[in-house]
């Protein structure tokens, strides 16, 4: 069944972003699974637009998503300078919202990633919050797991036997992506929703930044003071990207439209 296109609204290094919005987010979401019609969803912010620079396969993978919305702070003011409309849209907020209108619209969804705990809590936390919503499936991967390897593709196909139609894979970049990418060729009746950490923090195993720091756009400096050893590279590889698009500009790239 075909689908209407998202007008690409900005191009961010080259990669374009369609999602202005949380709520056309979960809109374009909701509306693709429920006419059995794939997509991938995908949030951007620095450590992607660092990775796409450096990482051929992870550049094709963001290239062939359908939907994109604008993640970091950084990432959704720069798209603001050419669609005034985009507001910043991460893969943690988007699992609420998205599982609501599931739930409503009676569409199944699958939890892939993290660990089997995290996995089994949130699940009950979603199923507390949002009693109507269908978790069909759950599965945490082993440790090393290959998002391109035959078991991989045998996992999608056993969330494609369960019957979700959303699935919200938590593997963090660049594995989530590269699963959904890949995985999209395999069963391209699936929906494949890249989160993070997002089911972390709704089974409270990783604490996600107070509000004050996630409404002024400086959840990033709240992870690096309490990881110090851990964000201290990407984010000061993060700042070397964004000097170079605020010397740049930022400017429309040519691109698909999303389909």
């Amino acid at each position: 069944m075909e689908q209407a296109a998202f007008p690409e609204l900005a191009h961010i290094d080259g990669q374009m972003i369609n999602l202005p919005t949380l709520d056309m987010a979960v809109e374009a979401a909701i509306s693709r699974a429920g006419t059995g019609v794939g997509f991938r969803l995908f949030t951007l912010n620095l450590d992607h637009v660092v990775k796409r620079r450096n990482d051929p396969a992870f550049r094709k993978a963001y290239d062939q998503a359908e939907l994109v919305s604008a993640d970091g702070a950084p990432v959704a003011a720069l798209a603001r300078r050419q669609a005034a409309q985009i507001e910043r849209t991460t893969g943690a907020d988007l699992v609420m919202p998205l599982c609501a209108a599931a739930a409503r619209a009676g569409i199944p969804v699958a939890l892939f990633g993290s660990n089997d705990e995290t996995l089994e809590t949130s699940a009950r936390e979603l199923i507390a919050r949002f009693p109507a919503l269908i978790i069909a499936h759950k599965e945490s991967p082993p440790y090393g797991f290959d998002p391109q390897s035959p078991a991989a593709i045998a996992a999608a196909r056993r969330i494609e036997a369960s019957g979700a139609r959303i699935v919200f894979v938590a593997l963090g970049a660049p594995k989530q992506e590269l699963f959904a990418a890949t995985m999209a060729q395999v069963t391209p009746g699936l929906g494949f929703v890249c989160i993070g950490a997002a089911l972390d923090f709704i089974a409270g195993t990783q604490d996600r930044a107070p509000a004050v720091f996630q409404k002024t756009g400086l959840e990033w400096l709240w992870r690096l003071g309490t990881n110090p050893k851990r964000m201290a590279k990407r984010y000061w590889l993060c700042a070397l990207v964004l000097a170079s698009l605020l010397t740049q500009g930022s400017a429309p790239a040519a691109g698909r439209n999303a389909a």
